[in-house]
């Protein structure tokens, strides 16, 4: 298998554009392709392409949208192995992880098929002689952004939710994972979606977002990403009347209760924390334990951590890959530092893995104090911070003490501390007894400062539909 060709993809041709930046193996730090870069000009063509297959796929009947999307899920099942390796090749992932992607992308892709079929209106009880509607149609163009850490399964909601709606798209991919949307827009392309619906670029980030949000043709913005990104891309949406979708970013609380079996959720934590070198918005980062099962909890936790192997995402008997460039490497160190010098102690990792490539190994930090960086700020890193509590006030109010709200976690098998949790816990989305965050048939987004909007599930379409209230005089 070999690394893709890096190209755009306006109006249903593919085209080039001369390199702008190496694209790098996160493994070993080597060049792998170079990426090209987006001027005004391909900016241009994608926007009016995208003009043009607005109108072709909003005339597309529902029924027929599903059957393209499906093809484009199956093609990518088709190619799951030649995907997969892309995606551990130029973001890091193991290749196990980089399947599991692949098949995420599909079940969005088939769910928010069907979905779009079920866009449904609604008659409103009226006086005599009047009829009242409340009508969904296609919000018009989408500008998409969409980040490194998931370059398949995240640009696969915003395309799929897009085109379920009737919409058109232009994706702007990221520029470190570029394979990813690459892979993703071929699929679309292949499976017969109309020329001009689905656009890929790529480029600088500033210089696309900033010409391409206040353009008329656009009618809405989905970002994710970082929060000061966020906050910068939505005042500028704002400024121009824009409605935008931003998922952003989160420092996951797990509240660990007494009743819970230590070992399983130990060794559950550890490899739900190595999940893309802790590299995911929603990855599992302060845990709150109770302190009668806390320094068991520890004790296995590390242990569990030790065992996870991490190195090149290639290499067989890897179970994590590496961070996906030296800045996340200084950031995971700098946060490491940071928290021992606070009084927290090592039980896990630590320091870095080798000196080619990115590869920082799971580390588990116990005693975390709540002033340390990392409690406050997103490590974005395969650091777990663990920390004792005594009661379940105690724990909802340290989860619920940072400016994030994205995902949580609990465990317990006690249904009155599930409900506190349920109630309490401020967050979009609450996963109990596991660490899965999403599902395609369940609404994804945050709250507070992880964002607004939602992505899954049957209000996933919202976003890219508007509503018209028709009242019609019939007497």
């Amino acid at each position: 298998m070999t690394y893709p060709e890096i190209r755009f993809l306006i109006g249903g041709q593919w085209r080039s554009a001369a390199p702008g930046e190496p694209i790098v193996n996160p493994s070993d730090g080597s060049t792998i392709a170079e990426l090209p870069h987006a001027g005004r000009a391909e900016l241009d063509a994608a926007i009016a392409a995208a003009e043009q297959g607005l109108k072709a796929w909003r005339a597309v009947p529902p029924a027929e949208r599903e059957k393209i999307m499906n093809r484009a899920a199956d093609l990518l099942g088709e190619r799951r192995e030649e995907v997969a390796y892309g995606l551990a090749l130029d973001q890091g992932k193991t290749l196990d992880e980089a399947r599991s992607e692949v098949d995420i992308a599909r079940s969005r892709i088939v769910w928010d098929a069907a979905e779009g079929r079920r866009l449904y209106g609604r008659v409103i009880p009226a006086r005599p002689g009047m009829r009242q509607m409340a009508l969904r149609f296609p919000v018009g163009i989408v500008a998409a952004f969409t980040p490194w850490n998931y370059p398949l399964a995240s640009p696969t909601r915003k395309v799929a939710g897009a085109l379920a709606a009737g919409c058109a798209i232009i994706l702007k991919g990221a520029e470190e994972t570029p394979s990813g949307p690459l892979r993703l827009v071929e699929a679309f392309h292949d499976a017969g979606v109309p020329d001009g619906v689905v656009n890929l670029v790529f480029g600088k980030p500033a210089e696309i977002s900033e010409y391409l949000i206040p353009h008329p043709a656009i009618r809405l913005i989905t970002f994710t990403g970082s929060v000061p990104v966020g906050r910068h891309l939505a005042a500028l949406a704002g400024r121009h009347m824009k409605p935008a979708i931003m998922e952003l970013g989160g420092n996951s609380p797990v509240i660990v209760w007494d009743d819970i079996d230590v070992d399983a959720v130990a060794t559950l934590s550890a490899s739900g924390k190595a999940r893309n070198a802790g590299q995911v918005c929603v990855a599992p980062t302060r845990f709150f334990v109770h302190d009668r099962v806390y320094d068991e909890f520890v004790g296995k936790f590390g242990e569990a951590a030790a065992a996870m192997t991490a190195g090149d995402a290639l290499a067989p008997g890897t179970k994590m890959g590496p961070l996906i460039n030296q800045r996340r490497l200084d950031a995971v160190e700098g946060y490491v530092a940071d928290a021992l010098a606070e009084g927290a102690r090592l039980a896990a990792g630590g320091q870095r893995v080798g000196n080619a490539g990115f590869v920082y190994p799971l580390t588990v930090i116990a005693d975390v104090p709540d002033h340390a960086r990392a409690m406050r700020e997103e490590p974005f890193g395969p650091l777990a911070l663990v920390s004792r509590v005594t009661g379940i006030d105690e724990a909802i109010a340290k989860a619920n003490s940072v400016g994030f709200g994205l995902a949580a976690y609990g465990f317990t098998d006690s249904a009155r501390i599930a409900a506190r949790m349920i109630d309490e816990v401020e967050c979009g989305s609450l996963s109990l007894n596991h660490l899965t965050s999403s599902f395609p048939e369940v609404p994804f987004g945050g709250i507070k400062d992880s964002g607004y909007g939602r992505e899954g599930g049957s209000e996933g379409l919202d976003g890219y539909t508007y509503v018209k209230g028709v009242t019609q005089l019939t007497g």
